[in-house]
């Protein structure tokens, strides 16, 4: 019977907590060589490639995401045999709960929708963010029990159940200089003017290119950024316009300064929770996905519907 060096598996577990072997060297105050040798011989052990470069950076496999979710658990089981020995034990066993978040997320909606699973007791949540097309794999190996993602999963993933948490609709916002030029004669006044895009890889994005095309207005694109809150300071800095959906509206765009321009009807943003159920039995998912539907998108809905009306 092989055995696991647990040394060597504690070596892997903070290189990919941090993200680098020399913040994972300066975490365990040793050299950047003992740990690498030591992420060696683990690999060397498994048989299995872990770790990869990633620009400057470290990337996991495939392999690397399956032993660092299990390092995890291996890690918390320890900590909580300490407890018990030592008389700290709560008697009860955290519940826990592992969420892929695509990356074309906005972090304030990943943060709102999660945030009633944040507040259970005795819960325990791990969040990965990567692109949607490589979180499903680990959803349907079952090392994830939820991916949010901004579009239903393909056909291609076999059993996957992709449940609406939600939609919202989407916004234009600026400068307030700008915002000012551009509200007479919106949405007609977006043709030609300076926008801010997301990147086509983004469910809005494929929205937005649809909108502008029907209704044959040509914005000046200035720049493509995946990220939507670097999107915000983009246009904070006056370069441009750009689009958000409204759940955030109030909490980025509006407090940074910048200014509604305009709504684009009737565009909305989607979110899903994606699951190898089709029935939710995951207490804590079960709980994101109705406060999602009863409370956090149905609030969106109410405060448009009053804009509209007043």
């Amino acid at each position: 019977m092989e055995l696991l060096n647990f040394h060597h598996l504690r070596y892997f577990w903070v290189v990919a907590s941090e993200g680098s072997v020399s913040r994972a060297a300066r975490t365990l105050r040793v050299s950047q060589p003992t740990v690498s040798e030591q992420v060696r011989a683990l690999q060397d052990a498994l048989g299995e490639k872990l770790l990869e470069r990633a620009g400057r950076g470290i990337a996991l496999t495939e392999a690397g995401h399956n032993v660092f979710r299990l390092a995890e658990e291996i890690f918390a089981l320890g900590g909580e045999l300490m407890d018990t020995v030592k008389g700290r034990a709560t008697g009860r066993r955290p519940l826990r709960l592992a969420v892929g978040i695509a990356d074309v997320i906005p972090k304030l909606v990943a943060y709102r929708i999660l945030e009633p699973a944040l507040a259970m007791p005795e819960m325990r949540i791990v969040c990965r963010e990567e692109a949607q097309e490589r979180l499903l794999p680990d959803l349907a190996s079952h090392a994830l029990d939820m991916v949010i993602a901004d579009a239903p999963a393909g056909p291609g993933l076999g059993k996957a159940y992709s449940h609406l948490l939600g939609e919202c609709g989407v916004s234009v916002f600026a400068s307030p200089r700008l915002a000012a030029k551009l509200r007479p004669g919106f949405p007609r006044s977006l043709d030609g003017a300076p926008f801010l895009l997301p990147t086509s890889n983004t469910a809005l994005r494929r929205e937005l290119d649809a909108w502008f095309d029907t209704r044959r207005i040509a914005p000046e694109i200035i720049a493509e950024v995946e990220d939507a809150a670097l999107l915000s300071t983009f246009a904070e800095a006056g370069l441009g316009l750009y689009a958000a959906p409204d759940a955030i509206a109030g909490e980025t765009g509006l407090a940074r300064g910048l200014r509604r321009v305009g709504a684009l009807k009737p565009l909305s943003a989607r979110y899903y929770a994606i699951t190898v159920e089709r029935r939710l039995h995951h207490p804590a998912v079960s709980l994101i996905a109705g406060e999602a539907r009863e409370k956090l998108f149905k609030k969106v809905s109410a405060r448009r519907s009053a804009r509209a009306q007043a």
